[in-house]
């Protein structure tokens, strides 16, 4: 019999439009792209009396799985509305571990703007209390989804009450990246991190406070990719995946995004990318890293703190 603290008030699938892009089309706001529906599952928690805030959970670059499930669990007993939207099953992929070119990094921000748009005429929810937040790939979309360059050109007015990105990639300079939104962005990666590394997220967050953002890094030792997943392998394994963690990418000229060290059009196919990261759960890191969402949650959603 499953436990009672399992179960929600209230279960949606509620579908919503979204285009599929190549990067150049989202890099130059090029809206020419293949209309696409995606769908995402919206679950109330059973203490809901009035208007909820609500988490946007953006999978990584295997779909949906165990870590969204987990923490749509997590925020539904804090009295959080989650929104586990799946970019995936409506452009008929799987998984792009293996072949990233698969679907442009970019178009889960595209999705995450979209998924706000669901949830800001839901009567359930509040507006004003949405986050994003990510992992990997859908860490990138949502660290990308602060960006004001992107807000203005796909969603203007749009505002969410913060951006969490876990183990996002920082390995593409974007033009104007240091402009982003005034609320707070919190990064959460592990130093062991051999998919996404942490170094180059250390320059841009030293980056963004420069520029005088709400902007901070917050690592683990030891944790690997991946770490907050429960049922990741407990020893680091090597997954089949294509990495840039090799690559220097920067956007140059506008919507092109290059390779620094030759100067052309970035592939996959570029010398640069490797195939054999590891991941892992670190139950020590995983456990920080639910307290440390927890605590900025009940400060951006104003909510209760408990005793």
């Amino acid at each position: 019999m499953p436990a009672l603290n399992d179960l929600v008030a209230r279960r949606e699938l509620r579908p919503f439009e979204s285009l599929t892009l190549t990067d150049q089309q989202f890099l130059t706001g090029d809206k020419d792209g293949k209309a696409v529906t995606l769908a995402g599952e919206l679950r109330l928690p059973r203490s809901a009396s009035d208007r909820l805030p609500a988490v946007i959970l953006v999978h990584g670059s295997l779909g949906t799985g165990s870590r969204e499930e987990f923490w749509a669990k997590y925020f539904n007993e804090m009295g959080i509305a989650s929104f586990v939207i799946d970019s995936f099953s409506g452009r008929g992929l799987v998984d792009v571990n293996p072949d990233q070119e698969q679907l442009g990094r970019f178009n889960m921000v595209l999705d995450v703007y979209r998924a706000y748009d669901v949830l800001i005429d839901h009567p359930k929810i509040d507006a004003t209390r949405i986050v994003p937040m990510g992992f990997s790939r859908g860490g990138q979309a949502v660290l990308a989804a602060s960006f004001t360059r992107f807000q203005q050109t796909w969603h203007p007015g749009i505002e969410f009450a913060a951006y969490i990105p876990f183990y996002a990639s920082c390995s593409i300079a974007i033009i104007g990246d240091t402009e982003v939104s005034t609320a707070p962005i919190r990064q959460f990666h592990g130093t062991a991190d051999d998919y996404n590394p942490v170094a180059p997220c250390r320059s841009y967050f030293e980056r963004l406070r420069a520029a005088g953002k709400d902007a901070r890094l917050i690592e683990f030792p030891d944790a690997h990719h991946v770490f907050d997943n429960p049922l990741a392998p407990k020893t680091p394994t090597v997954l089949k995946a294509q990495t840039v963690r090799a690559c220097k990418l920067k956007e140059e000229p506008l919507g092109i995004i290059i390779n620094a060290e030759t100067g052309e059009p970035f592939t996959y196919a570029d010398p640069c990318v490797q195939t054999d990261p590891h991941i892992g759960y670190n139950e020590a890191a995983a456990a920080a890293a639910r307290e440390a969402v927890k605590e900025l949650l009940q400060t951006v959603f104003r909510l209760q703190r408990d005793p």
